[in-house]
């Protein structure tokens, strides 16, 4: 019988999500009899140690014992158990450097990681993850900035809130101004950041109406694929030619950021992807964007005045238009950037209940049998060697 452990986060500041809910634990235990989970104890998960015993798990320290670990972030190298197949966001496939030690000590300890991250189904879609409810923080967290700054109105930080239908509640009876909002992206994301546009009865408009007419109630414009990248060459918007070949594709925003108040930046970015603008371009007068919420979070990517990550405590700073350099927010030269890395952590008990449903639906069974297309295209290290997928990172993960 294959026993399954839930961690303890390891990184620091703790992450409060966990892959299964008490009630999923529960459930398994009942309908996937073959396997047994224990749970390793943590003072931080957003559902109790109690919470777990009373859903009929055990609780331990000694994960010694399991044959696959589950958690979510990055575990530190010191806490990796030899000979182990654990499943995390490894945030290792783009070769992240502050990751390396992590991977390389992998390596040595023979362990096969799969990644959250690289759970596909067959047409490349992701199958498991927390973008949603990043969508959904993330736009909350803009629009709480905006009203910050301008005075027109008032919300709470979402971490103040029960969960998400307490937040929702937040909204009723909400005037929002006239203002306009760019949403960037097609994925879990931004599905998250419409969610909020509807439930705060902002109104979708096509990009054309969006920039050439005035309104008098408070609008969005839903930029994806074609409507926010075209080929170099004048050819045709193809979205698997993007994805292999970004740097012959340009950027379409820059002609948004003179009639927009809130960007939501919900797009995949990676080096050679054009930015959606400029840094010179803040310092143009017509730059009329004053709030960010960039919930995709790359440090200098799709956003370059993303200078460092921000907080849950401290959701937004300030970027002098001038300078450049990081202010306090809401000051009067100053773009104002909501760049938190973890945001599904203020609505932890939704969002891990919504990861593990998906967790249990699509992965689960194909990681206890074996034999599945879409495990081993997420596996990166099998017994601590990298798998074909994978081999770009041989550098990387021998330290050479």
């Amino acid at each position: 019988m294959p026993i399954i452990g839930l961690i303890r986060e390891g990184k620091t500041p703790a992450d409060n999500r966990v892959a299964l809910t008490p009630a999923q634990c529960r459930w398994l235990k009942i309908n996937v009899p073959e396997i047994s989970i224990l749970v390793q104890t943590s003072p931080n998960r957003c559902f109790s140690d109690k919470e777990y015993q009373q859903a009929g798990v055990t609780i331990t320290e000694n994960m010694s014992d399991c044959d696959i670990l589950l958690g979510i972030k990055e575990v530190p190298k010191e806490q990796l158990i030899p000979n182990k197949t654990y499943l995390f966001f490894s945030h290792t496939k783009k070769l992240q450097p502050y990751n390396q030690a992590m991977l390389m000590e992998m390596v040595k300890k023979k362990i096969t990681l799969i990644d959250y991250e690289c759970l596909e189904h067959d047409d490349g879609k992701r199958i498991i993850g927390f973008g949603f409810f990043a969508g959904v923080v993330g736009a909350h967290n803009g629009i709480m900035a905006y009203g910050n700054r301008t005075g027109t109105f008032h919300l709470e930080k979402v971490n103040s809130s029960k969960n998400l239908q307490y937040l929702i509640h937040t909204y009723f009876g909400l005037k929002l101004p006239n203002l306009r909002i760019a949403v960037t992206g097609s994925g879990r994301v931004a599905h998250g950041i419409v969610e909020i546009m509807n439930l705060l009865e902002i109104t979708e408009v096509d990009p054309e109406d969006y920039l050439t007419k005035i309104f008098a109630y408070p609008v969005y414009v839903h930029l994806k694929g074609g409507k926010l990248y075209r080929r170099k060459d004048n050819g045709p918007y193809q979205r698997e030619d993007f994805h292999h070949h970004p740097e012959q594709y340009e950027c379409l925003f820059h002609k948004y950021i003179g009639c927009t108040d809130i960007l939501m930046n919900g797009i995949y970015w990676q080096k050679n992807i054009q930015p959606l603008f400029e840094v010179a371009d803040v310092q143009n007068p017509d730059f009329s964007i004053l709030t960010i919420a960039d919930i995709t979070d790359d440090m200098h990517g799709s956003v370059p005045i993303n200078l460092e990550d921000s907080t849950i405590d401290d959701p937004v700073y300030g970027v002098d238009r001038n300078t450049l350099q990081k202010t306090a927010p809401y000051l009067p030269n100053s773009i104002d950037v909501m760049a938190v890395g973890n945001l599904p952590n203020e609505l932890p008990k939704d969002a891990s209940r919504y990861f593990g449903e998906q967790l249990i639906k699509y992965i689960l069974r194909d990681l206890i049998e074996g034999n599945s297309k879409i495990i081993d295209r997420a596996r990166i290290l099998d017994k601590g060697k990298l798998t074909g997928l994978f081999a770009y990172m041989e550098d990387y993960a021998l330290g050479k």
